[in-house]
């Protein structure tokens, strides 16, 4: 038995615009409308999600996703140095004792 690697394929943009339009513009159902592309009907579920977040302004666009993670980086740096500097004061404590 041979292993057959699967490839993924990569659809332009405007494809899946067009499909998603299919089931939001013109009432296809998404397995109607997958069947008729030759694409998955969860895949097509997900592109249509994806358009409603964007829609929405729930997805996070380039930029905001790399200050996130810088943000993120940041806090946890800064619990770590607040983590060192409550041992700090904990030994200085004891020691003025």
């Amino acid at each position: 038995m041979t292993a057959e690697k699967r490839q993924r394929s990569n659809y332009p943009e405007d494809f899946k615009r067009d499909a998603v339009a299919l089931v939001t513009q013109q009432g296809y159902k998404i397995s109607e409308a997958a069947r008729s592309l030759g694409v998955g009907a969860n895949l097509l579920g997900r592109w249509r999600r994806q358009f409603e977040n964007e829609a929405f302004g729930i997805r996070l666009s380039g930029d905001e996703r790399e200050e996130l993670k810088r943000l993120r980086k940041e806090v946890r740096q800064l619990r770590v140095e607040k983590e060192i500097l409550k041992k700090a004061s904990q030994f200085f404590a004891k020691e003025m004792k």
